[in-house]
């Protein structure tokens, strides 16, 4: 075990010593945006009166990686399956790449790899939740667009 920060654990992600899968990649760039315990202490405790969303993260397959498609993102579906029973696959002919640049209402985690995995977000935050901050582990910019 060693304790990080969540930047150190991100720059630790990047440089492949430590791994850790989308959603706390996810929630580790959340974390970003408090500088201290105590200021994330402070902010847990006045939303948590705020409610919850429930959420199921709604994978998209395309050929040069996937996009993992979140609640809000112009992509995710209407009636996603939240049991799996459905075995709905989602799946497009058009790279990474094009979906972004084409893109314009973001909620999505783009993975390319294992340890090659951004965050973006340019929506509002429900239940006066915090967005995560938008960082990447590859070199792709598609912030023309965000």
């Amino acid at each position: 075990f060693q304790w990080s920060s969540p930047p150190e654990a991100i720059e630790r992600f990047k440089s492949q010593e430590i791994w850790f899968p989308p959603p706390q990649f996810y929630e580790f760039c959340r974390l970003c945006n408090f500088s201290s315990l105590e200021e994330l202490k402070k902010f847990s405790s006045t939303r948590a009166l705020e409610g919850c969303e429930r959420w199921m993260p709604m994978m998209l397959s395309a050929p040069d990686g996937f996009i993992q498609l979140l609640p809000g993102d112009e992509l995710y579906p209407e009636d996603p399956d939240y049991t799996g029973e459905k075995k709905i696959i989602m799946s497009t002919d058009k790279k990474v790449e094009d979906l972004m640049k084409e893109g314009g209402v973001f909620h999505r985690i783009v993975i390319k790899n294992v340890n090659d995995l951004a965050v973006y977000v340019n929506i509002q935050a429900k239940y006066k939740h915090i967005n995560p901050l938008m960082i990447k582990c590859d070199n792709s910019d598609y912030n023309s667009r965000l």
